[in-house]
């Protein structure tokens, strides 16, 4: 193994420069092979200046660092890119000149560091026959063959302290805090932190909600004389028999931005409830800043353990985290399937057994 190159495509997340540190200190410390790095997720492979050289002088210090020191980029599919042809906006193949680029940088090894959507494209390509490993990250925690992708520690950290805070406003104004947290079709994020920070009622979109439901939970609430409740609504979390609230709509290169479904809550309650309420949105706060120890620890042997794959010419395969060990499971079989909360799972029995609400309980609608 003579040089291998590793990219960083889709939304960031906490820990991606921890894994370009481990790939570039294994690749030189351990196999005396050189790195390069590729800026702006694939579309750095269509740029003349979009492939560095990665060294070890050049990772020293990012460990803790948040983001990633190449950029990443989550509209750059070769399979589908909207350019201009004459004044007017086309989509296009141009995976064939991503290939082309790759052999032209005779790689041994093309590391891919990204979510479902970065992986499938990775898959995309090694079909067309490129040395592809991959490396899942998302702070959503919705990539299948892996129990965990680094970022999402990080995520959940920052919106339970976000919790923490708003349990204090919420308690002096007796007012219902809501905070919308993201998550597209998976409520990992805003389940691990609902029930960390003590929330009373978690809408995640696995489980579609009735408004009376949380109506009905925080009236019984007021009942008992605590006038102060806190929602946590994943940004994907829809009311029963009804869409996702999106912000801006899709096409067929961009997916739509979901957002919204925090301030339909809120509106609910304010006007049938009649209970005061705020809404905080926590956006992308909750992908910057310092990754936590644990997003460190397993995107470094994650990184570690993609460079000992492609030594070993395990093409077309993913690193994951499996009983707490780090394996690899192939590309195909990690993204059959997205891996979404599993509503009869401990964690959801555990919440409900302590009686936090889901808005899907049937008697509160009656």
């Amino acid at each position: 193994m003579k040089r291998i190159a590793i990219l960083t495509g889709g939304g960031d997340a906490p820990g991606l420069n921890a894994v370009l540190r481990a790939v570039v200190r294994t690749a030189i410390g351990e196999y005396d092979c050189e790195v390069l790095g590729i800026r702006q997720g694939y579309e750095g492979l269509l740029n003349d200046d979009g492939v560095i050289p990665l060294e070890w002088r050049t990772v020293s210090g990012i460990l803790h660092q948040g983001g990633t020191i190449l950029g990443a980029a989550n509209r750059g599919n070769p399979f589908a890119r909207k350019v201009e042809r004459d004044g007017e906006t086309v989509i296009e193949d141009v995976s064939d000149e991503i290939v082309a680029a790759i052999k032209a940088l005779e790689l041994d090894a093309l590391l891919v560091a990204g979510g479902d959507g970065t992986l499938r494209i990775a898959r995309e390509l090694y079909d067309k026959g490129v040395p592809v490993i991959g490396i899942p990250k998302t702070i959503d925690n919705d990539v299948g063959g892996t129990e965990r992708t680094f970022g999402f520690d990080t995520a959940v950290s920052i919106a339970t302290e976000a919790i923490d805070r708003l349990h204090t406003t919420a308690e002096s104004h007796h007012r219902v805090m809501i905070l919308e947290l993201m998550g597209r079709d998976a409520g990992f994020i805003t389940l691990h932190a609902g029930m960390s920070g003590g929330a009373d009622v978690i809408l995640i979109p696995e489980i579609p909600f009735y408004f009376e439901a949380i109506c009905n939970k925080v009236q019984a609430r007021r009942d008992r004389g605590r006038n102060a409740s806190i929602i946590v609504v994943s940004e994907g979390a829809h009311p029963h028999g009804e869409q996702q609230v999106f912000s801006r709509a899709g096409d067929e290169v961009y997916t739509a931005r979901l957002g919204g479904i925090g301030f339909a809550v809120g509106k609910f309650i304010e006007s049938v409830c009649k209970a005061e309420s705020r809404v905080t949105v926590l956006g992308h706060i909750q992908r910057g800043g310092t990754p936590t120890a644990y997003d460190r620890w397993l995107a470094t042997r994650f990184g570690a353990g993609a460079v000992r794959l492609a030594a070993q010419e395990r093409y077309g395969h993913m690193m994951a985290l499996q009983c707490g060990a780090i394996v690899d499971t192939p590309l195909a079989e990690a993204l059959a399937e997205p891996k979404v909360v599993n509503i009869n799972s401990d964690a959801v029995v555990t919440a409900r057994g302590m009686g936090i609400a889901f808005g899907d309980e049937v008697s509160t609608t009656k």
